[in-house]
């Protein structure tokens, strides 16, 4: 079947015959570093799916099929998966609950020690003032410093984002085991092909946006104050240093919130790129970040740093995009976009002391509008081009890019004025 009659017909790149390569000879199957594992009959095949403990198989081949395949697509292979299926949300849930008890160790560990120290703060200082506190004042004032803390406030923004939500997920996962059935389980191959087509395809352009976080984010180890540095110090950019709204995106606050932005940036970097082709990424970021700053600097006194506006503006693109040109991603995996903007509301009202929340809806409101402004609804499965002007401004969106990392590396490495 020809491309152009699997668009006609109504199906999306992903759900075409030849959305993945061609089958090798034989029974075998592709690990997830893209390996291929011959084997010498289907029931080894079926062994080998059966026995996967660590989710490694990606696609399969038998004689019978051209191309690869999911492994749920071979109906010989449903009483392997069921198998591993068991076992993998078996082994996930109990990872799950885990990482669960630990960090809610964790927590109430910071909870009592905060509260302990606000206890005998408290008590010295009404010593110091010749006054005696009754316990009852003193618990009432402790509880306060707890809830006011914002060291306890992050550990509990931790325990949330991995201690509570992949335990929420692997115990959906596992109470889901039960709906893998011949008569029900189509839109979730659906779900899984379209997941399986993404991993594989190219994504040059965020690998470069990715690659220039970690620049800068290895420069932030040098000795100084890369903050005050190339961050959006808001005195500073009010007072004209605009190239702050460039810089700041590439820096990050810690660990954590580098390798979540990591994270989301890998993810809907790539499904940007793959659908809405590699200009529009670069521009909506760019265009998303200068908002979102603007934002913060107008109704954040803080100072901020961090991918974080460009990063929302991607997810308000893609819920927009995608809602225009419907035929393009399964349902399912439009409601992980959704689900994405509510963890980020949800860790945006946990972590409101240290969450910009104004660059986030900034971002947020400048990706959608971008996505409603320049892509109009279609009910075509087929990928929009991108035009000569399309890759003129990518190209230019890039360059800005570039030169913002280029720009904080040299600013926090000391050779720029601001230090």
């Amino acid at each position: 079947m020809t491309d152009a009659t699997n668009e006609t017909a109504g199906a999306p790149v992903w759900a075409r015959d030849e959305a993945f390569a061609p089958a090798l000879h034989g029974w075998g199957w592709l690990d997830v570093k893209r390996r291929p594992h011959s084997c010498a009959s289907l029931e080894a095949l079926a062994i080998a799916v059966r026995n996967d403990h660590q989710c490694a198989i990606l696609l399969v081949w038998t004689p019978e099929q051209a191309r690869m395949r999911l492994p749920e697509e071979v109906d010989d292979l449903g009483e392997a998966l069921a198998v591993a299926r068991e076992r993998w949300t078996r082994d996930d849930l109990s990872a799950a609950n885990t990482r669960l008890r630990w960090f809610g160790i964790l927590l109430a560990g910071f909870a009592t020690q905060v509260f302990l120290q606000g206890m005998d703060f408290f008590a010295k200082d009404a010593a110091r003032a010749g006054q005696v506190l009754e316990w009852r004042q003193r618990v009432i004032l402790a509880g306060r410093a707890v809830l006011g803390s914002t060291t306890l406030g992050l550990a509990l923004l931790l325990f949330v984002v991995f201690g509570f939500i992949p335990w929420y997920q692997a115990r959906k996962r596992r109470a889901d085991l039960g709906s893998w059935n011949s008569a029900g389980n189509a839109t979730r191959i659906h779900a899984l092909r379209f997941e399986t087509w993404l991993e594989l395809q190219p994504a040059p352009v965020t690998m470069v946006l990715l690659a220039l976080i970690s620049f800068v984010g290895l420069a932030q180890l040098l000795p100084g104050d890369s903050i005050a540095a190339a961050g959006l110090v808001k005195h500073d950019y009010l007072r004209g240093e605009w190239w702050r709204l460039l810089t700041a995106p590439f820096l990050h606050g810690n660990i954590v919130h580098f390798l979540m932005n990591m994270a989301a940036l890998a993810y809907l970097g790539k499904r940007l790129e793959v659908f809405a082709r590699w200009p529009h990424l670069a521009l909506v970021f760019v265009f998303s970040a200068v908002v979102g700053g603007d934002a913060s600097a107008m109704l954040v006194i803080a100072n901020s740093v961090g991918a974080s506006g460009g990063l929302m503006g991607w997810l308000g693109f893609l819920i927009i995009f995608e809602t225009l040109h419907g035929k393009l991603v399964p349902r399912p995996a439009k409601r992980r976009l959704l689900a994405g903007l509510l963890l980020t509301a949800g860790i945006g009202l946990l972590g409101y002391r240290y969450v910009d929340n104004a660059a986030h809806l900034g971002g947020l409101l400048a990706g959608m509008t971008y996505a409603a402004i320049v892509f109009p609804k279609s009910a075509s499965p087929k990928r929009p081009g991108a035009t000569l002007t399309d890759h003129l401004a990518g190209a230019a969106a890039l360059a800005v890019l570039v030169a913002g990392a280029g720009l904080a590396i040299w600013h926090i490495a000391g050779a720029g004025p601001s230090r």
